[in-house]
C-alpha cells in the first residue's frame, strides 16, 4: 500500500495493533482491547490535534503554502485550513455562512 510507504513509524505501529484488534479470535478479550484503545484515543485526540495545529500555524507563520503543508500531511488543502482556524469534526463547530433566514412572521405571511 503507498499510504503505508509513506506513513511514520509510529503510525504504522498503530495501525498494526489495531489490525491485530480486529483479527483476534477471542470476542471478550477483543471487546476489551476495543474499549481499552477507544479511552486511550479518545484522551489523546483533543491534545494530538492541538500539536497538529501549532503545526500547522508555525509552517504558515513561516510563509509556507496550504498546497506543501496538505501534501505534508496527506490531507487536501481545505483540510489545512480547516486546521488552521481551529476546525474540526463533522462541521457542528464551524461558524455558519450564506442567507440568514428571516425574522419570524406575525402570522399573516408577512416578515
Amino acid at each position: 500500500m503507498a499510504e503505508e510507504r509513506d506513513s511514520t513509524e509510529e503510525a504504522r505501529r498503530v495501525a498494526d495493533a489495531l489490525r491485530a484488534i480486529e483479527e483476534m479470535d477471542d470476542p471478550d478479550r477483543q471487546a476489551r482491547a476495543i474499549t481499552e484503545v477507544l479511552r486511550v484515543q479518545v484522551d489523546s485526540a483533543p491534545t494530538l490535534k492541538e500539536l497538529r495545529r501549532a503545526w500547522v500555524l508555525g509552517k504558515r507563520a513561516e510563509k509556507v503554502t496550504y498546497k506543501v503543508i496538505a501534501e505534508t500531511l496527506g490531507v487536501s488543502i481545505s483540510t489545512v485550513q480547516d486546521i488552521e482556524r481551529g476546525y474540526s469534526g463533522s462541521g457542528k463547530n464551524r461558524p455558519r455562512t450564506g442567507r440568514r433566514k428571516r425574522a419570524a412572521s406575525d402570522g399573516d405571511g408577512e416578515a
